[in-house]
Order: structure tokens, then sequence, then C-alpha cells
């Protein structure tokens, strides 16, 4: 067995745990993301696109942190702008994705009328990453 063969193995599998120090600031703190359903009421802010790496060589990262590391990376530009909800316009593609962004104010993001769909007056629920 080579030598830097070790290595390389035991680097991956730190790369692999890290968060790449991205972390939701405060105003990123504030933005909603609303997964399904449709946004009333809003103001359109525009459109965020954000990217993070999805391999670190040849291993890919765990699918999952890649979705969280663009759903915070988002929220945080989207406060930039003025946003408070985000809204994917679909599934990430090679580490990116594209989120529509809005200012709902208290109105927040309204979906359909099916079982445990928000009401106009609850909040979306996010799901936070942790710091």
């Amino acid at each position: 067995m080579p030598r830097s063969l070790p290595f390389m193995l035991a680097t991956t599998l730190l790369l692999g745990a890290c968060s790449w120090g991205i972390r939701l600031d405060s105003g990123g703190r504030a933005v909603h993301t609303v997964w399904t359903g449709s946004v009333v009421d809003c103001v359109d802010k525009g459109r965020v696109t954000v990217s993070v790496l999805d391999h670190v060589g040849p291993v890919s990262r765990n699918d999952l942190k890649v979705r969280d590391e663009l759903n915070v990376l988002a929220r945080n530009h989207a406060a930039s702008i003025g946003a408070d909800t985000i809204q994917p316009l679909g599934e990430p593609r090679s580490g990116e994705q594209s989120f529509a962004a809005w200012h709902c104010g208290r109105a927040s993001a309204a979906g359909p009328a099916q079982p445990g769909a928000p009401r106009r007056d609850e909040p979306v629920q996010t799901y936070p990453v942790k710091d």
C-alpha cells in the first residue's frame, strides 16, 4: 500500500465531515424556506443562485449536507436583497441551485389547501442549520 493512501483517505474523511465554514448569518435567520405550494401576497425580489462544492476530488460529498449548505447560502443572500422567503426553483445540479426570493412580510407563503399546509397567519416551518 502506498504511503500516501492512508493520508488521502484520512483527509477525504475529514473533509467530508466539514461544513466548509458556511453559516447562517443574522439576516438569513429571518428568511423562511417554502418547499411546496405557492407564494401569495408577496413582492418578487428576484432570483438567488448559489453554489457549493459537491465533490472533493473524485469523492462525492453527502447530498444532504450539500442541500443544507445551498439553503443556508440562499437564505443569507436573500436577506441581503430584502427578501424574507425563498422557494427552490428546482433540484440542485452539480452543487448549484436557484431559488425565487420574495418579501412576504407577516403574510407568509400559503400552500395549497391540503392537510398540514400552513395558513397565511402561521409561520412557514423552516429547518435551521446548526451553527
